[in-house]
């Protein structure tokens, strides 16, 4: 009797959660991809001190195009478990295995990177470097006690502890933002004080998703894959929409200084 691959009994699952959660893996990995050309290929439509800032918004979302590419075959893998050769679903079966150290992996590489774009943005230079390891360092603790709190037994004193010193990380990088950056934002032209504002509203209200899906674990089964959409959809806002208000900033400030000699040279 003909066996199907192990994509194909993955497929089954349809429309069921842990079906979404599989779909949203690769949606993601193709919202990086596109992400990562585009801002490369944007590069050249800024102002040359900008164009690191779009340099970095691509290898931010390539690098997380390859891990999301790599989640997701862990997942497949995963998912294709719980059905047998026929594509029928084993009762009883659950997932084993989540892409979590691929996630934390990413994170690790990317979130850095995320903060390194305010420095950037606001054109620090040498100024920026202490806030920005001030920022590195608050993110370091910050993934480091997740991942720790991952590991641990779910809903155990030590997941709680770890989960609880992680949220306090990601409180001092809010704090951070909100108090170094400020007289930062206030110099800043229109367009890119603008732009500033919003990412910090990514950090404040859109990095609140990974908090919120972390506790989906706790749900029961089917829990872990919820937590898995949450992380999904976090990280294309987070990565894409982050880089894209970087992008709305410079290119308005781009334009606003090259109409004036548009109309001179009229």
């Amino acid at each position: 009797m003909y066996e199907m691959s192990e994509t194909m009994r993955a497929l089954q699952a349809g429309l069921s959660l842990e079906g979404i959660t599989m779909y949203l893996f690769w949606i993601s990995t193709v919202a990086m991809g596109a992400g990562a050309i585009f801002f490369w290929l944007m590069q050249g439509s800024v102002r040359r001190e900008y164009r690191s800032v779009m340099a970095v918004a691509g290898i931010i979302c390539a690098v997380a195009c390859f891990h999301y590419w790599r989640m997701s075959g862990i997942y497949i893998e995963g998912l294709a478990s719980l059905f047998d050769g026929q594509g029928n679903r084993i009762e009883g079966a659950e997932i084993g295995t989540f892409p979590t150290a691929y996630r934390y992996i990413d994170w690790f590489i990317t979130v850095p990177l995320l903060l390194l774009e305010f420095p950037l943005l606001l054109g620090l230079g040498s100024r920026g470097k202490s806030l920005f390891r001030n920022l590195t360092i608050g993110s370091v603790f910050m993934l480091l006690f997740a991942w720790i709190a991952e590991e641990s037994a779910l809903g155990s004193a030590s997941w709680w502890s770890f989960y609880l010193i992680s949220c306090a990380a990601w409180g001092y990088i809010v704090y951070v933002l909100y108090t170094q950056v400020s007289q930062r934002i206030a110099e800043a032209p229109a367009a890119i004080a603008r732009s500033a504002s919003i990412m910090r509203l990514f950090i404040l209200v859109g990095w609140v998703i990974y908090p919120i899906g972390f506790l989906m674990a706790l749900a029961g089964p089917g829990g872990e894959s919820m937590r898995e959409i949450f992380y999904n959809v976090a990280d294309v806002i987070n990565k894409v929409g982050f880089g894209l208000v970087c992008y709305a900033g410079v290119k308005a400030l781009s334009d606003s200084e090259s109409e004036p000699a548009l109309r001179a040279a009229a």
